[in-house]
């Protein structure tokens, strides 16, 4: 997390607190220590941002100070709450907190005669055909990709031959039933698409693909659209 964004979390968390809250309070939730809480809040003081308090006692946002509301109409945040609502549906447990948080944050920004579109909205997704549970954690898989860390995994394909992979992932495709992994594939030469759910023992390898994720993607995008088969 960058300083910014974990100086933006702070405000948010403030904001949000009916109580004054301890620099370790914000750290446990930002999972960062507590000299680094007060140097954000050290910060944000520095630059007005109404924050009272100080270490040892605890710190509360002085009311009254807010962002700029989000520019959204009805339709828009019609289509953001769908969109987080269909995370649900993925099987991916990080993704689903994060959607919760980023609905927080929605709710918090927008204009107030715009907050029950947020806060009860009527355009919800069905958890029918949610994607089943699989051994391998996508967060891991999405790690990867935006770190460009290589995967290593037993896989087994619909035949059920079994094979090892040491691959670069670039991309999830969700879909309704099944998650895919886009990866290029250092066994086959190829890019190739992978079931999350035939995944196994799936660790980060040690292994350089000398190409980055940006250009496999782009690479991958030329030769294939969104009906995609698996490897």
């Amino acid at each position: 997390m960058s300083r910014s964004t974990r100086m933006f979390e702070v405000i948010q968390i403030l904001r949000s607190a009916n109580q004054s809250l301890t620099a370790q309070n914000i750290a446990d939730e930002l999972e960062v220590n507590k000299r680094t809480v007060y140097r954000d809040i050290a910060a944000l003081q520095a630059m007005r941002v109404p924050i009272e308090g100080e270490a040892g006692i605890g710190y509360i946002m002085r009311r009254g100070y807010d962002l700029p509301p989000l520019m959204f109409n009805s339709e828009e945040i019609e289509a953001l709450m769908l969109g987080l609502s269909l995370l649900g549906r993925t099987g991916d447990k990080a993704l689903e907190k994060t959607a919760d948080a980023v609905s927080r944050k929605i709710a918090e920004a927008v204009p107030q005669d715009l907050q029950p579109a947020v806060l009860d909205s009527p355009i919800l997704a069905s958890s029918w055909h949610t994607i089943p549970d699989s051994d391998v954690n996508p967060q891991l898989v999405r790690n990867c990709i935006r770190n460009e860390q290589p995967l290593e995994f037993d896989y087994t394909d619909d035949k059920g031959v079994k094979t090892h992979r040491t691959v670069m992932p670039i991309a999830l495709l969700y879909y309704i039933e099944v998650v895919l992994v886009a990866a290029w594939c250092d066994l086959r030469k190829d890019f190739r698409h992978f079931r999350l759910d035939r995944m196994q023992n799936c660790t980060v390898a040690e292994s350089e693909i000398e190409e980055s994720v940006a250009q496999l993607r782009r690479r991958w995008r030329s030769k294939h659209d969104l009906t995609i088969f698996t490897s």
